[in-house]
């Protein structure tokens, strides 16, 4: 029975970001079809925020109707809204409409509030349900939820990305009058990867809902077991999640590592000052700043530098919570230079999409290794750092959990806001074409 129920749990954390981790590492083959092109990244990062509404609504619940909201109501709502936005996905995802002239990708716009909302709204439902069951399958959730980032990191990896090759084409102009020769011009054409972008949509729905499923049935279990009266997640603690990019997966840490237990350090205001800023900073750069721009810093480089930097990253996330779980180290002048190692990193992807589309060391392996590698470092280091100012905070004070759910909320819309306007307004990062973009020597 303990093991069944660790399924469960795992299937059911699963199911708490694996659709919008899905939609980051499939943006490699979405930009080259949707009209948004490479300026896509930057809509998806301000849909995100907005779906921030789903959290807020919940925890405006909570504090004006204690105990009245239903969580498993809203749980059983927003997975079967997950599982139907999925399905709508594989089917509508390059429908187009024309809004003020110019084609707009609204289906797939729609779609992507709706997985934001619910995997926004699982940060502050699923957790407490958890807190139903014994403390031990809590961890097992977590794992859950790590391996929604790292499972559609692994399938986008094994679907591959269609390599592209510059094609003659002629076009013949539509002159009845006085008939002229054919134009021939070069275009761009992307050899299909090993499955279609349908099907892997159509495995996000099935992922979505084995997590309903598991939900269902860990809903029904009887209870002849003793609930958990470990306070894991404090009620602050539902003010303090955060939506992320993703992009990729942003796991909060909750989680208690061994070395954790009791080590309490009285922080300075000053010190204070110093954490809140570098989640401030963090939470901009991973979940606004740099994924805005990731188009524009990888693919001059080629489909593949973007699909590696793109899938690989979303590996590097859980990846580095696991290892900030068993190998926490809380001291900020060791959390200080990794977040400046990190922001070197992001600073390097952020100069080479200012050059797009014409980065350093284009159509050389070098510069194809060095800017996937940038994007791995930058998002590993930086999540490790968010997982550990978040437990240090955590073991501060409630307040201080809810002043970070602030700075968290804050740097990620800031940053998603200020790059909106310069990459779709100002058009200050350039898109290019492989076969028609010439640079200079």
């Amino acid at each position: 029975m303990p093991l069944y129920i660790h399924a469960l749990a795992c299937a059911f954390g699963l199911g708490s970001w694996v659709s919008i981790n899905g939609l980051w590492v499939e943006l490699p083959l979405i930009v080259n079809v949707l009209p948004e092109g490479w300026d896509l990244p930057s809509y998806l990062t301000v849909i995100i925020q907005l779906a921030n509404l789903g959290p807020l609504l919940v925890t405006l619940a909570h504090k004006f109707c204690p105990g009245r909201l239903r969580e498993h109501l809203v749980i059983y709502g927003v997975l079967s809204i997950g599982v139907v936005a999925c399905a709508l996905l594989a089917g509508f995802w390059k429908n187009t409409t024309v809004i003020l002239g110019q084609p707009r990708s609204t289906a797939f716009f729609i779609l992507t509030f709706f997985l934001a909302l619910v995997d926004c709204t699982s940060s502050v439902t699923f957790l407490p349900f958890m807190m139903q069951l014994p403390a031990k399958y809590i961890t097992t959730y977590f794992i859950g939820e790590g391996l929604s980032g790292l499972v559609p990191g692994l399938v986008a990896l094994a679907q591959g990305v269609g390599m592209s090759k510059c094609v003659n084409v002629s076009y013949v102009p539509d002159n009845l009058t006085e008939p002229e020769p054919p134009v021939f011009i070069v275009e761009t054409q992307y050899l299909p990867p090993n499955f279609s972008t349908e099907i892997f949509f159509s495995f996000l729905a099935v992922m979505t809902a084995i997590s309903l499923g598991s939900f269902i049935i860990l809903k029904r279990l009887p209870r002849t077991f003793e609930w958990s009266t470990e306070n894991l997640v404090p009620d602050s603690a539902a003010v303090s999640t955060v939506c992320p990019m993703e992009g990729p997966m942003d796991p909060n840490p909750k989680t208690n590592s061994p070395e954790e237990t009791g080590n309490k350090t009285l922080h300075s205001s000053y010190q204070l000052a110093f954490i809140y800023f570098m989640v401030f900073w963090v939470n901009g750069a991973t979940n606004g700043l740099l994924p805005s721009v990731q188009t524009f810093s990888c693919m001059p480089y080629g489909n593949m530098a973007y699909h590696l930097s793109a899938t690989l990253s979303a590996v590097a996330n859980p990846v580095a919570c696991i290892i900030a779980m068993f190998f926490p180290k809380r001291s900020l002048v060791f959390l200080g230079i990794l977040c400046l190692l990190g922001s070197g990193f992001g600073g390097y992807n952020m100069a080479m999409a200012a050059m797009s589309p014409c980065p350093l060391l284009q159509d050389t392996p070098l510069g194809d290794a060095l800017i996937v590698l940038s994007w791995v470092f930058f998002t590993g280091l930086l999540s490790y750092v968010k997982v550990m100012v978040g437990v240090i905070l955590r073991d501060h004070s409630h307040s201080a959990l809810v002043w970070c759910g602030a700075a968290v909320q804050a740097g990620s819309l800031l940053g998603s806001v200020i790059m909106f306007p310069l990459i779709n307004i100002y058009h200050l990062f350039q898109s290019g074409d492989v076969c028609n973009t010439i640079c200079p020597l």
